[in-house]
């Protein structure tokens, strides 16, 4: 697994619907993150598949704590930030 980021990161792709709604829940209640496109980020996929059993799902967050949640909901993102 990767070095645990600064801040949340959300591994994600352009046509992930789950990953947009997410996004605009997060973008609302004002919690920052970074977005990595897993399709064109180098080693993205792997991070991703590393901690799905070998599958490229998303959203996946990685969290400061080292943490990892594969489409989560707000209420869990919220929970883990606190």
């Amino acid at each position: 697994m990767t070095e645990a980021p600064a801040k949340v990161t959300m591994y994600s792709t352009t046509w992930c619907g789950y990953c947009r709604r997410l996004k605009s829940q997060m973008d609302r209640d004002g919690i920052e993150y970074a977005e990595v496109d897993i399709e064109r980020t180098p080693g993205a996929a792997d991070f991703v598949m590393s901690v799905n059993g070998g599958n490229q799902t998303v959203p996946t967050l990685h969290f400061p704590n080292g943490k990892a949640l594969t489409n989560p909901t707000l209420a869990q993102v919220k929970a883990e930030l606190n």
